[in-house]
This record gives structure tokens, sequence and C-alpha cells, in this order.
């Protein structure tokens, strides 16, 4: 399918929900993964495209070092994911970007790596940042073991016992990546060299394949190391305690910025997601398949709702809110399709009336899930061109940009930053590792460096220095003053065509939650049972209840044939 932006203008908008509701913070950190998150994307394509899956290598001893190598064969390419696991002491495990050894590291090899590749990988790998890859390896990433429950399955299966399902569902994962890089980070190969191979044009699908294909590794070593223990008693995993595995992830304020720094692609991504709700709340009937659709959905959600679980006060507040909802929802159910001209527009409305946000977001998963063939073509319109679309307008004149400020900005021009607690934060990028960190102005150093994330503010100086030119003034002119506003001209001449590209708050507020933000940028990524550990950094699961790449056959999913794109 050939990749395209979305158009506004030839997207419905009847049912679109405006970027004022849309993009508020409360509601971003409520997001729920949908069929369009980008692991569901990959999976679909695997299917579709009968991709063949192998592990050519395993060279793991029996204290669980060594090496392995996974294929994944698909229409045109192969991509290999190249694992080393590592003898890591106790007190050296740590989910923190400054660790420096791991139980696990990983790269995606771009084909199949010779000795040649596996002896240069081998040295560099395991070092993660302080080591170099090329631009043959499109990933680099690394893990840590859950250590109680790794340890409780390799026991139990070298016993012959499969593991306690309390013990797997208070976790569901036997290892966490601490962090997958892409995009040309470490000497990868960048984007641009790959996006327009059509297994790569939706975002993040490297790096998608490399935590998938290290959901593999888990299990394998797992049982690997129960046989090395218990010889010919040890037992594989069972298949459905199996299924609840997915891989961990620790993520913090590095994943923050990324939603900020990329606003086309951000619009591209809300636009997708809106566009594909509107189309479903256009439908005029319900189907039979449809409505079995809907329910099989809604009783995969409640397995997932059972086994989520936070300690973050803010989280377990939604949780309770959440399950609430879902009673609700399950009786609204039990009456649908109403006799309304538009049931499901219907359904959704009735929604927005009687559930939190959380449940809101939930119950949008919910009406996708049953529409592949109307909105799985959508997700080939969510990369962007962010050089093309981003380029000044300097004819522009004085009184055009402030008609667009005052039209698109105006939730950041109501903002007092004269008072203290609308700029009490501030972003700025860490010496050490060079990952964005947030201060608090007046107590933390580096105020003077803060990186230009609070668009708000930008918007008001903006605003506050166009006063001092006359209407008829050029955007040229303006900036041969102030230089300084280039930045934000941009964003505010962009706004039009990308209308869900700002985040519509205050990023330097005294209540703002870092936690909001990447919640919805987890969303897409397919990411379940989002567990606060503070308001700045998150444990996620990736790839629960999915199919594993070795299974000899991927489960079907009902209604993901050919679909419309935009």
């Amino acid at each position: 399918m050939p990749l395209q932006e979305p158009n506004i203008m030839t997207m419905q908008d009847t049912n679109r929900r405006a970027p004022s509701e849309v993009m508020r913070l409360a509601r971003m950190g409520s997001a729920h993964p949908t069929r369009l998150s980008f692991l569901r994307v990959l999976l679909r394509r695997v299917e579709d495209e009968g991709w063949h899956f192998t592990r050519p290598i395993w060279e793991v001893d029996d204290r669980g070092v060594g090496r392995a190598v996974y294929c994944a064969k698909g229409p045109e390419r192969t991509y290999s994911l190249v694992a080393f696991a590592h003898d890591l002491p106790e007190d050296m495990r740590s989910d923190r970007v400054i660790a420096t050894a791991w139980d696990a590291t990983f790269t995606l090899f771009d084909g199949i790596p010779d000795e040649k590749d596996l002896a240069r990988l081998e040295q560099n790998v395991p070092l993660q940042e302080a080591g170099r890859i090329s631009s043959r390896e499109l990933s680099l990433s690394r893990a840590n073991r859950s250590v109680r429950l790794f340890n409780h399955v390799v026991d139990r299966l070298s016993k012959g016992l499969q593991p306690d399902l309390l013990e797997i569902e208070a976790v569901g994962y036997l290892m966490r990546t601490t962090a997958v890089y892409g995009a040309g980070k470490f000497g990868a190969a960048d984007h641009e060299d790959i996006r327009d191979r059509p297994e790569m044009a939706t975002p993040f699908q490297a790096e998608m394949l490399s935590v998938w294909l290290t959901r593999q590794f888990t299990v394998d070593i797992a049982e690997h190391l129960a046989v090395c223990k218990g010889n010919e008693k040890a037992v594989r995993l069972a298949g459905d305690i199996k299924a609840r595995l997915g891989v961990g992830n620790s993520t913090g304020l590095g994943m923050a910025p990324f939603i900020v720094r990329h606003p086309v692609l951000l619009n591209n991504w809300m636009m997708v997601r809106e566009e594909a709700l509107a189309r479903v709340r256009s439908l005029p009937e319900v189907t039979d398949q449809a409505k079995a659709a809907l329910h099989q959905a809604f009783r995969k959600a409640q397995v997932n709702l059972a086994q989520w679980t936070s300690a973050h006060p803010l989280q377990v507040e939604k949780l309770n809110d959440l399950r609430t909802d879902f009673q609700l929802i399950e009786h609204k159910l039990l009456a649908f399709p109403s006799d309304a001209r538009r049931p499901w527009d219907a359904l959704w409305h009735w929604g927005e009336q009687a559930l939190s946000l959380e449940g809101q977001e939930a119950l949008l998963s919910l009406l996708l899930e049953p529409h592949g063939e109307l909105i799985d073509g959508l997700s080939a319109c969510m990369s962007a061109d962010e050089a093309v679309s981003f380029r000044i307008d300097g004819a522009m004149r004085v009184q055009n940009l402030r008609a667009l400020l005052k039209d698109n900005y105006d939730w950041a021009l109501n903002i007092d930053f004269t008072r203290t607690e609308n700029g009490v934060r501030f972003w700025y990028v860490s010496e050490e590792k060079l990952e964005p960190r947030l201060g608090d102005r007046g107590v933390d150093e580096g105020a003077e460096r803060e990186q230009p994330l609070c668009i708000a503010r930008l918007a008001c100086e903006l605003h506050a220095d166009l006063c001092a030119f006359a209407e008829d003034d050029s955007v040229a002119a303006f900036l041969l003053r102030h230089p300084e506003h280039r930045y934000i001209v941009r964003r505010v001449q962009a706004a039009p065509k990308y209308p869900y590209a700002e985040i519509q708050d205050n990023l330097i507020a005294s209540d703002m939650l870092p936690i909001d933000l990447m919640r919805c940028k987890l969303a897409f990524f397919g990411a379940t049972h989002f567990d606060p550990r503070s308001d700045k950094w998150v444990r996620i699961c990736l790839f629960q209840g999915e199919p594993y790449p070795l299974d000899q056959a991927l489960n079907r999913e009902a209604g993901h044939e050919t679909a419309r794109s935009c």
C-alpha cells in the first residue's frame, strides 16, 4: 500500500473529535492501544504476507551465557535479531538508563549475519551506548530479567511443573527492556534509509519486530535453563501460560519529548485514530459479524483489565474508574444495537456522557476492533516527512500570522506565565547520558539550557513580540529582528494543515505529569498494563496475548482483509 499523508480536506470531519478535546494531557494520558497500534500493524503484515521465522543459531551454555540469532523472512527481505545472553551479577542489575550491564543485549540486523558480522556485533552490542553499530543494524536494545518470576519459571519447569498462574499474572513478563534505540542512534540505520520499504513504512516497525523476537528469546532462554537444571524432568511452558507473557519495558523521561518535537508525526497518528473513529461512527448499521467481534473484544479487554495492577495512586484511581466503566459498558452492550439511525455513533455518544476519560478511550479501542476492513488501511498514513512540511512562509503578513495564533493557539494565549506555578518546571538534556530531564526552576541547575518544549509559552512570547510590528509587515522582516521565533513560527504556520500537532496544555506547569505524554506514545506502540512508578517513569507490557514468531501458525484475527486506505 503506498505511503500517504492524511489529507484533512479528504477525510471525514463530521464526527471527528476536535483537537481542543483530544489534545489535552488528561485525555492523552488515558489512551488505550487499538488495532492501529504499531505492533498490531506488524502482526497483521506478518500474517497476511506469510513471513517465515527460524532460529538458526542457539549457542547458550548452562549458565545462560551465549548468543542466538532469530531470522524473520518476509516477501523481499530477511531481518535477524542477534541476541547476546550474559551472566549478570545481582548488584549490577538496574533498569536505569545509566546502567552499564544487562542480562541480555540485542540488535536487529538487516539481512542474515555471517561470522564476521557476529564477531563485530559481539564486540559492540553488549556495550550498548559505549559500543558502535553500523547501518546494517536497525535497532539496539537491552533487557533485564524479572528475577523473581524468571527464577520461579525456570525452577518449576525444571521439576516438570508449570509455573503458578498468580505469579505469572502478577508480573506478566520474564524480561523487560530498558531501551530500544533506532532511527540512526549510535550508528544504526536512519529511518530515511528504510522508510521506502513497505514493511517499514509505518512508524517503529523495526523496533516492534525487535521486541517481538526478543519475546521469543525470553521464553527460549528460560526453557533452556530449565532443561540444563532438570534434564529429562524438565518441561516446556504450556501454551496458555506462555501466551500470558509479554515483554516488559521500563521507560522514563527520554520518551516524553518525542511527541512535542515531532508535531507532524503526532498529528498523523492522532488524525488517523480520529478518522478511524469517525468512519465507524458514520456506519448506518451493525452487522452480526461486527456485533460478535465487539463482544469478543470486550471479553478480551475484561481479561486484560483483570490482570492490570498498579500501586501508583493516580493509576489506582483510573483503574477503579475503568472497572466501574466496564460494568456500565457490559450492561450497555446487552441492548446493542439500539434503534438509532447510526447505532455506533449512539454508543459513542452514550460513552461520552456516562464514562470517565479512561473509559471513553477504552470504548474507542473497542469500537475500532470489529472494523478492520474499514480502517486498517489508515496505518499507511501514520508516517511523515517533516522536512517538507515545515518550511517557513516568509512572505506571509504579520496580520495573518496573528490570526493563525488566535485561531489555533488560543489555549496557549490564555495561560498567564507571570504566575509562578505556570513556569516552575523546565526541560533540559543531561550531560551524562544526553537524555531529556525535567528540572524545577529556581531549585535545579540548568534552566539557562532549557529545551524549547513548552509550546504554549513560545506562542505567548511570539504573540507579544508581534505587537510591535505593523499588520502588513512580512514574517521575513519580523524574523530578521527576532530569529529566536523561527521554531514557533514554523509550527504556527503549519497548524491549519496539521490540527492535531500540538498538545494543548502547559508542559512546564507545576501540575504537569510527564507520564501522560508517555502513555499517549506507548498506546500507539500497543503497550498494555500501564504502571507508573512516579510521575516520571513507567512500566508497561508489549505483545502480551499475541502469538510467538516461532509458533507454527499465527492465529488469524477476524476482519483485517485488505483495507480502504486514506
